[in-house]
C-alpha cells in the first residue's frame, strides 16, 4: 500500500508538472523572442524621426551611431536614389538580402528576415524620395537570452514538487501501512495463542476502528477462554472433594479382589482428574491476571471451604477450629485459586491422618504480607523438604500429605498452593504444628515488594505467629 501510494503520487505530480512547466518554457522562449524584436523595433524608431527630416548621410550616420546598443554594428539604413541620377545610399551594417528588402518597401510594413548568426528586421519609413528601411540586426542570443536559466528553475521546481510529493505520499503510507501492519501481527500473534496481545488504536479513523473491534474480540476471545478453563477447573476441583471421601469409604471395604479393584479405580481416576487440574491450570495462568489483580476475601473463601469441609469432618469425629476469619482479608490472588489452595490442603488432612484427627486453619494479617496456616494433630511429615518437591512421591506410612504418601500419591496437592503463593511472591513451609502434627504454612505477599521480605518483616512475622500460636496452644489446652 505504501509503495502503490508513492506510485500514484510520482504518476500525478509528474503529469501535473509536466502540464504546466512545458507551456510555461514555451511562453518564456517566447517572451525572450518578443522582449529582443521589441528592443530592435524601438532602435529602429530612432532612426525614423531623422529619415523623415533628412536623408544627409552624414546625418543619418550619426543617428544610427547614437541608437547603437550593445557592440554595435547591428543597424544598417537603405535609403532609395533621390531623382533620376541619384544613387541609392547604404548606412551602417546590411546583413539582409535585396530580395528581402525589396519586398518589405514594396508591402509597406515591417517584416524579419533570417540571416547568418540571427535574424534583421526591417522596418519601412517613408522619406522624400520613397521609401527607405532601416535594418536592426538581432542575433539568436538575444532570442534565447535567459531562456536556459528560466528553464533550468522550471525544472528544479518541478523535480522539487515531484520530491517533495513522493515524500509526503510516503509519510501518508507510513502512517496507514503502520497500522495495518500492527493489526496483522497482532492478529498473527492471537492466532499463535498470545492472547495479551493488542492493537493500539491509532492512524486513519477506518484502522482505529478496526483495531478497536481487534482488541474487542481479543478481550472477548480471552474472557471465553478464560470462562471455559474456570469452568474445567472448578468441576474438576469439585470432583476432587468426593473423590477424597470415595477413597476414605473404599479404605474400609477390606482386602478383597472387588475392593482392591475398586481403590484401584478410585486412584486412576483421582490422577485422570489430577491431570485435569494441572492441565487447566497452565492454561489458565495466561488469562489469570486480571482476576488475580482484583483479589479476593481470604476471610469469605475460608469460611466458606470450612463450612463445606466441616460436615466431613463431623462424620469422621474431627474437631475443627478457625481463627482469624472474622474479618475481611484481601489478598491479590484469584477467588477460585484460594479455594482450589485450600481444598488441596484439607484433602490431604482427611486423606493422610487417621479419622478423628483435630485440624485447624489460622488466618494473619500483617502489613503487607498474608499467612494461612493449615495445622493437624496427625504423625507428621518425616522429610517436609521432600514433600515440597513437585511430584515427589515416595515415604512411607504415617505421613500426613500426599507429597509424602505412599505410592498412588502425585503431590499434585502441595504444588497447587506452592504455585499460589509465588504467584504472588511468597512461600510454602512445612513445620511442626501446636497441635503435633503437621503444619503448612503459606505466606502470600500483599504489594511489589515480593523478593525483599527483609529481616524485620520475618521477625515482627515470627513474633506475631509464636504469640498467636501460644495463645492457641493454651486456649486448646
Amino acid at each position: 500500500m505504501r509503495w502503490a501510494l508513492v506510485k500514484v503520487a510520482l504518476a500525478v505530480t509528474t503529469m501535473v508538472v509536466v502540464a504546466f512547466a512545458v507551456p510555461l518554457g514555451l511562453v518564456v522562449k517566447e517572451l525572450a523572442r518578443d522582449r529582443a524584436y521589441g528592443s530592435a523595433e524601438r532602435q529602429a524608431a530612432t532612426i525614423g524621426p531623422v529619415l523623415a527630416i533628412t536623408t544627409d548621410r552624414t546625418q543619418l550616420e550619426r543617428a544610427v551611431a547614437s541608437a547603437e546598443t550593445g557592440p554595435g554594428g547591428r543597424i544598417g539604413v537603405h535609403v532609395p536614389a533621390g531623382g533620376k541620377n541619384g544613387t541609392p545610399v547604404e548606412i551602417g551594417s546590411r546583413r539582409a538580402a535585396p530580395a528581402d528588402v525589396a519586398a518589405v518597401v514594396k508591402l509597406g510594413r515591417a517584416s524579419i528576415s533570417p540571416v547568418p548568426g540571427g535574424s534583421s528586421l526591417l522596418q519601412p519609413t517613408a522619406v522624400a524620395s520613397g521609401i527607405a528601411v532601416v535594418e536592426v540586426f538581432v542575433p539568436d542570443d538575444a532570442l534565447t537570452n535567459g531562456v536556459t536559466t528560466s528553464w533550468v528553475v522550471l525544472a528544479g521546481v518541478g523535480l522539487a514538487l515531484i520530491i517533495g510529493s513522493v515524500a509526503v505520499a510516503d509519510r501518508l503510507g507510513t502512517r496507514m501501512v503502520r497500522p495495518a501492519e500492527r493489526l496483522a501481527g497482532a492478529a498473527h500473534d492471537l492466532g499463535k495463542g498470545e492472547l495479551g496481545v493488542r492493537v493500539p488504536e491509532d492512524g486513519p479513523k477506518e484502522l482505529r476502528s478496526a483495531a478497536s473491534a481487534f482488541n474487542s474480540m481479543a478481550d472477548q476471545v480471552v474472557q471465553l477462554l478464560a470462562n471455559e478453563r474456570e469452568l474445567a477447573a472448578d468441576l474438576s476441583h469439585r470432583l476432587r472433594t468426593p473423590l477424597t471421601v470415595l477413597r476414605l469409604n473404599t479404605a474400609s471395604l477390606g482386602d478383597t479382589p472387588a475392593a482392591e479393584q475398586t481403590r484401584a479405580a478410585v486412584e486412576q481416576l483421582e490422577r485422570e482428574v489430577d491431570q485435569i487440574i494441572r492441565t487447566a491450570r497452565e492454561q489458565k495462568a495466561q488469562t489469570s491476571q486480571a482476576a488475580a489483580a482484583a483479589g479476593c476475601d481470604a476471610a469469605e473463601v475460608i469460611r466458606e471451604r470450612m463450612a463445606f469441609w466441616s460436615a466431613l469432618a463431623e462424620d469422621e469425629g474431627r474437631t475443627v477450629r478457625i481463627a482469624g476469619a472474622d474479618r475481611p482479608v484481601r489478598i491479590p490472588v484469584a477467588r477460585p485459586e484460594l479455594a482450589a489452595a485450600l481444598d488441596a490442603m484439607l484433602g490431604n488432612v482427611f486423606r493422610h491422618t487417621p479419622e478423628g484427627t483435630a485440624f485447624a486453619v489460622d488466618v494473619h494479617n500483617a502489613e503487607d504480607a498474608v499467612i494461612v496456616l493449615v495445622s493437624d494433630a496427625g504423625p507428621g511429615i518425616a522429610d517436609p523438604d521432600a514433600a515440597l518437591r513437585r511430584g515427589w512421591s515416595g515415604g512411607g506410612r504415617g505421613h500426613s500429605h500426599p507429597a509424602a504418601a505412599g505410592g498412588g500419591s502425585t503431590g499434585l496437592g502441595l504444588d497447587i498452593v506452592r504455585r499460589l503463593a509465588e504467584s504472588t511472591g511468597g512461600d510454602v513451609r512445612i513445620g511442626r504444628s501446636v497441635l503435633g502434627g503437621t503444619e503448612v504454612r503459606v505466606w502470600l505477599a500483599l504489594d511489589d515488594r515480593r523478593a525483599h521480605h527483609g529481616v524485620r518483616r520475618g521477625h515482627r512475622l515470627r513474633r506475631t505467629l509464636g504469640t498467636r500460636r501460644r495463645r492457641t496452644a493454651r486456649t486448646g489446652s
